[in-house]
């Protein structure tokens, strides 16, 4: 009973020791692999450092002789509500460029040939509120413990129509150079629907004889708070402030039609706005410059093409490795 304890020590001191050995044999495979992958490096140190060049030199040398993908960013607003017909007229010319639909671009002026690499898609336009939402929250919490005015009303009013998303980006990518000119030619497509056209036309009849009628009631108030100031003093009485008694006895509140005359000339700022971006169905608010379509870091020629040819050679080299353990395997056997 005495010797079990020392043989239980002695036990743990084995598969200790047998621990230690198991660490230090992968430490030591572990240093010969890396060993093995320097002097593999080293002895084709040369042939890398050419591969490499050769594959810059034929990068840069394609940069020159193909043709680089443009795009064209137009920013556009729908108008009348028409964001589903936007949204649905870009996805059908999606559709007739990938079925490449020569009648349908016939009807435009568009040859075939032209849609050649030519790409449309649409997105909204997102503004990027992540860094300032909770600042955003407390200047909004702030409004609304202050008193409920017109002002605090329309500031509110405004911060809500700057979250919402008005605006959408149509991008046109092409590799022809005649690109510009058919985005142009699918944006007079897309503004060509006869239904919105008619919408926009009665919109801006709407808004011009509101106008008219705005500065029609403008003009009488003038009148009344002229009429009002010349025969102040002719007045048989006055009942409280900004208030007068007309010889016909009716009561006027010059306060109230001061106020009603601000509202007027604002509604007519508002409409005179309304019918300048109001010129289309789908408002285009810029129409963007060709620029070159932007790359990703390893999609570049000068960088694709010599990783290209370095993992070629190690893949060769990794099949002659194989081929050669493959042949000492048949010579033993």
């Amino acid at each position: 009973m005495a010797d079990q304890p020392v043989n239980q020590s002695n036990s743990d001191e084995i598969d200790l020791r047998q621990l230690l050995q198991l660490v230090e044999r992968g430490f030591n495979k572990l240093g010969t692999i890396f060993l093995r992958l320097f002097l593999y490096l080293k002895k084709n140190a040369i042939v890398l450092f050419g591969l490499v060049i050769l594959g810059a030199a034929i990068g840069y040398g394609l940069k020159f002789i193909s043709t680089e993908k443009l795009k064209v960013d137009v920013i556009v607003r729908p108008n009348l509500h028409s964001k589903d017909y936007l949204y649905d007229v870009v996805s059908e010319i999606e559709a007739n460029i990938k079925v490449q639909n020569e009648a349908f671009f016939q009807e435009l002026g568009i040859s075939s040939e032209d849609l050649k690499g030519f790409q449309i898609s649409i997105e909204p336009v997102k503004k990027d509120v992540e860094k300032d939402t909770k600042k955003e929250l407390q200047y909004l919490e702030v409004l609304q413990k202050l008193e409920k005015t017109d002002l605090i009303s329309d500031i509110l009013r405004e911060e809500v129509l700057n979250q919402t998303e008005f605006n959408h980006r149509i991008t046109f990518q092409y590799k022809n150079i005649g690109g510009e000119k058919i985005a142009k030619k699918l944006m007079d497509y897309i503004n060509s629907n006869d239904y919105f056209k008619e919408l926009v036309v009665i919109q801006a009849t709407n808004s011009k004889e509101r106008i008219r009628k705005n500065e029609v009631l403008i003009a009488q108030i003038d009148t009344i708070i002229q009429n009002y100031s010349t025969n102040l003093t002719k007045q048989q009485g006055t009942l409280g402030s900004g208030q007068v008694v007309f010889q016909n006895e009716e009561r006027v509140n010059i306060a109230a039609l001061l106020s009603l005359k601000t509202e007027l000339i604002k509604d007519i700022e508002d409409r005179k706005i309304e019918l300048s971006e109001l010129t289309n169905p789908i408002g285009i608010i810029n129409f963007g410059t060709p620029h070159q379509v932007s790359k990703a870091f390893f999609s570049k020629k000068i960088i694709l093409i010599p990783i290209i040819l370095l993992v070629g050679f190690f893949l060769f080299s990794f099949l002659q490795y194989l081929n050669k353990k493959a042949t000492e395997m048949e010579a033993r056997e």
